[in-house]
C-alpha cells in the first residue's frame, strides 16, 4: 500500500475542494467533500499506477507561513 501526500484547496466560485500531488503528473481531482475529494484521488492515483510507479518530477517538502509587512 503506498500514501501520497495532496495538497488540497477549496474554491471560492464553486466551494469545490482541489486536490494534486505534487510532482505526479495527471494526479488531480476536485470533490464536493473531502471524502469525495479523497474518493476520487484515490481512484485516479490507482489508474495511473497501472502504467508503473511514477518518477516524480519534484519531491514535496512541506508548507510555509510566510508574512509581509
Amino acid at each position: 500500500m503506498n500514501t501520497y501526500t495532496a495538497v488540497v484547496e477549496q474554491c471560492p466560485d464553486t466551494g469545490l475542494f482541489v486536490g494534486h500531488v505534487p510532482g505526479f503528473p495527471g494526479a488531480h481531482s476536485q470533490g464536493e467533500t473531502l471524502d469525495e475529494l479523497n474518493r476520487n484521488l484515490q481512484e485516479v492515483i490507482a489508474m495511473l499506477l497501472e502504467d508503473g510507479e511514477p518518477r516524480f518530477q519534484t519531491q514535496f517538502v512541506g508548507i510555509q507561513t510566510v508574512t509581509v509587512g
